[in-house]
């Protein structure tokens, strides 16, 4: 017997980064948004809390496939290290 699982989950990352000074608000979002996109951010970023959303199985036998609902719903909280 296997089992196809899937897990939704809500990741909260957090970045520390660098704005150069001067800039007006729709500047800063730009900048923000750019260093997004291209990846800069990504060694910045640092998991800050993940939430649980849902957890389910499909379960396939020889017989039939049966659709279970492991855990909905539940909620976990985890503070980056």
């Amino acid at each position: 017997m296997k089992a196809i699982v899937i897990v939704v989950e809500k990741i909260t990352s957090e970045a520390h980064i660098d704005i150069p000074e001067g800039l007006e608000e729709s500047a800063i979002k730009q900048h923000i948004v750019d260093s997004y996109n291209s990846g800069q951010m990504l060694t910045e970023m640092n998991i800050y809390q993940v939430d649980f959303e849902s957890i389910s199985a499909k379960i396939i036998s020889n017989q039939s496939n049966v659709e279970l609902t492991v855990v909905n719903q539940i909620e976990c909280n985890q503070e980056a290290v």
